[in-house]
């Protein structure tokens, strides 16, 4: 009794005066609850790191179009699928770094860095001149811009481990929410002008705001010689950019108040040497040697294969749904003799619109009765088994129009994005009960980094194969976009294919379920 009584005291946790992360785990003890307050922040930035990404897909085929740097229209998406992978070759090269940086200095510096860049370099995109300062300015935007990774980690420091499952679902129901608003902004707002002329007109009011913003802008890009561009075109795709940069700039002024969770103190080493020490008599050598090895598999992510097998499949599906996001707006909007459905950038604005509005309740209100029930390994198994026969349907809708078009689109577009949501949440929760909390960060760094590089890969892939088969609409075997479609079902089917055991290493509670 007396040295169970002696021993309890040097266990009790400790809080460490100065350390922030400290004072937010006393809180978080504390506070029984859910932390909405701390899941907000969660959600906007989320929703700020995502807006960015596909935002441009809806208006790219016209940008491209209109910098004139394709000299066929058959040669647009080829690149289209160029400027779509700047930004994650950007972000593929430096997560990791960002990772070690958010691990060392704290989790709301390297998120206040990123959201600034959203802020500066998508206005400077809005405002591209020429190819090259489209792709460079998007390239910067990927590079800076390292939250996803930390803010997947800070969503589970937050929150007390019962509410760690909500955490992640909010990480990727913002982001899955955030790559539709994208679209649908860009989708309604590039090329105001012609959508909006009377808003747009010279006599009113909000002409005359846009016109004295825009000739400061105008002084600046004469330095680079960018005028000729301008007075032809005038940005018509610079307000869906200016828009999000604006949301993320009021991101940035809330964040001041955002409680840091990193522990900015070295004890953990020296703790653990003090307990092991005092329950040295009461462990048995088989036992002590048991758990130095599991705490060195510990520190390799690389030898856990439940997390690599969960991160393979997660940048495979990512790799399927870049590509899908890049060739449905491009395919939506060329030209029927094209095997297109002709539609204009705020038609497709309004089927992302749709499907944005879709995804946040069945993210709130179906996906988690279903995880419940299925589990986060067979729900992914049937979302990938109903998109094949969805993804052969696509092609064939280029027969329809009017309503029954608009109406066969937007059903098909629900389903898609939100079985390609179920596989992404899913893979997410299969990740984070790989490893134990301490590893989180670091793993979620090496699944952005990886993923990053597999998204980086897909829009150019997309382009160019879509280029590629619009100029073989007399092909027997898959012609025009029937062989997009198809390329895209090859990777569904091989994700489909990691999901079976052979391949899928099950953490401990799946496995034994």
């Amino acid at each position: 009794m007396e040295e169970s009584s002696s021993s309890s005291p040097l266990l009790e946790k400790k809080y460490h005066p100065g350390c922030p992360g400290c004072a937010y785990d006393q809180k978080k003890d504390l506070q029984e609850g859910i932390p909405y307050k701390e899941f907000l922040y969660v959600w906007i930035i989320c929703l700020c790191a995502a807006l960015p990404v596909s935002s441009l897909f809806p208006f790219l085929y016209f940008m491209i179009r209109d910098l004139h740097v394709a000299k066929r229209t058959e040669d647009i998406g080829f690149y289209a699928g160029f400027v779509g992978a700047s930004f994650m070759l950007g972000r593929c090269l430096t997560s990791t770094a960002w990772g070690i940086a958010a691990d060392r200095i704290g989790r709301k510096p390297v998120v206040m860095v990123g959201i600034l860049s959203v802020v500066i370099f998508n206005t400077l995109f809005g405002l591209s001149a020429s190819y090259w300062m489209a792709i460079a300015t998007r390239f910067l935007l990927g590079a800076l811009n390292g939250l996803l990774g930390p803010i997947k980690a800070y969503a589970i420091e937050i929150c007390r481990p019962e509410h760690e499952a909500l955490g992640l679902s909010l990480v990727s129901t913002a982001w899955g929410i955030g790559l539709i608003i994208g679209p649908a902004l860009g989708g309604y707002l590039a090329l105001p002008a012609e959508k909006f002329p009377t808003s747009f007109h010279q006599t009113h009011s909000l002409e005359g705001i846009l016109s004295f913003i825009e000739t400061r802008i105008y002084k600046i890009l004469t330095i680079y010689n960018t005028h000729i561009w301008w007075k032809h075109d005038r940005f018509p795709y610079f307000l869906p950019c200016l828009c999000t940069s604006l949301f993320a700039t009021v991101v940035l002024a809330s964040c001041i108040w955002m409680p840091e969770t990193l522990h900015k103190h070295k004890v953990h080493e020296n703790e653990n040497k003090i307990v092991e020490a005092l329950e040295s008599p009461l462990i048995d050598c088989k036992e002590k040697v048991e758990k130095n090895s599991s705490l060195d598999d510990k520190k390799s992510l690389f030898k856990n294969w439940p997390l690599m097998s969960s991160i393979i499949m997660y940048c495979v599906f990512s790799f399927h749904d870049m590509a899908y996001t890049e060739v449905f707006s491009l395919w939506a909007e060329s030209d029927k003799k094209y095997g297109g459905l002709s539609l204009s950038s705020q038609d497709v604005g309004q089927v992302l619109s749709l499907t944005g509005v879709s995804l946040i309740i069945y993210q709130l209100s179906l996906y988690p009765c279903i995880n419940k029930i299925l589990g986060p390994i067979m729900s992914s198994r049937i979302a990938a088994i109903l998109c094949i026969p969805l993804l052969f349907a696509y092609p064939y809708m280029t027969y329809l129009s009017g309503t029954g078009l608009s109406i066969i689109l937007n059903i098909a577009s629900i389903l898609k994005n939100n079985l390609g949501v179920t596989i992404v949440t899913s893979t997410f929760i299969l990740q984070n009960n790989a490893v134990p909390q301490d590893q989180r960060g670091a793993a979620n760094g090496l699944s952005m980094k990886v993923m990053s590089l597999f998204k980086a890969v897909a829009p150019a892939g997309a382009g160019i194969v879509f280029s590629w088969a619009q100029k073989r609409q007399q092909a027997f075997f898959f012609p025009g976009d029937q062989m997009v479609f198809f390329l895209l079902n090859v990777v569904e089917f091989l994700g489909l294919v990691l999901t079976l055991k052979p391949f899928m290493a099950m953490p401990e509670q799946y496995d034994r379920n």
